[in-house]
């Protein structure tokens, strides 16, 4: 089930996400299992993520970015171009304190 996130929330998560780089990359073979596995790795530890995805065009890429939330359970923070940031609060450590509205 995806985290879901308010307008502030979103607001918030944007701007932790500016200076990040890209932790994970998509490429020709799609969303993997594997892939899905490293990225849940990631987000547990992280918490907020960046990820590109290397597809030609919008709705593909746009597929790939909802298979990747979907699958990990993520909220998709935002997505410009080939870039998507996906947040999901870690079980075990949280560092991200959200804000409530």
């Amino acid at each position: 089930m995806p985290t879901a996130l308010t307008a502030a929330q979103t607001r918030f998560l944007r701007g932790q996400a500016h200076d990040l780089r890209a932790m994970l990359q998509v490429g020709g073979k799609g969303v993997t299992e594997a892939l899905l596995a490293e990225l849940d790795l990631a987000l547990e530890h992280h918490e907020l993520v960046k990820v590109k995805v290397a597809a030609a065009d919008r709705e593909e890429r746009d597929a790939l970015v909802a298979r990747l939330a979907d699958g990990t359970g993520a909220a998709l923070v935002q997505r410009i171009g080939h870039v998507a940031v996906l947040y999901r609060p870690s079980t075990d450590h949280r560092q991200i304190v959200l804000p409530r509205a």
